[in-house]
């Protein structure tokens, strides 16, 4: 699957492996849909800042609000998808290809982002009409 095949239809909410106990939950993130190479988190970020405005040539995503809640705008060239991730057992499986967009991250939101790649400049693209060429749209 590449990128300019990639449409917002590939992407969708994975319920994540809960376990509740009385002493607390555990979520288990055994990712199947792509080998994971890379974790990393945001959090503290201001009030009304903006995350993402990129998307990805091949890196594949599974983005989870572990605290608080924010809101993630997919675009495919095509179409949007807005997307409201708050439950730390739900994550947002993200394909390459897809335009991405973060915002209105609650008090102590964190986001946690797994990726299929190690950090490459060359497989972002961060320029909107660059994405739309890239789409062929």
């Amino acid at each position: 699957m590449n990128g300019v095949e990639t449409t917002i239809h590939d992407c969708h909410i994975i319920q994540l492996r809960t376990i509740l106990r009385d002493e607390g939950k555990l979520t288990i993130i055994q990712n199947e849909k792509f080998d994971l190479k890379r974790v990393y988190y945001i959090y503290d970020v201001p009030e009304k800042a903006e995350r993402g405005h990129h998307a990805h040539k091949t890196l594949h995503q599974l983005i989870v609000a572990i605290s608080g809640s924010f809101h993630i705008k997919l675009d495919d060239g095509t179409r949007v998808w807005n997307v409201t991730l708050r439950d730390p057992k739900k994550g947002l499986l993200i394909r390459p290809g897809i335009w991405r967009e973060l915002s209105d991250f609650s008090k102590g939101a964190i986001c946690l982002v797994m990726a299929s790649e190690l950090y490459n400049e060359e497989d972002y693209i961060r320029n909107y009409y660059n994405f739309l060429e890239f789409k062929n749209v």
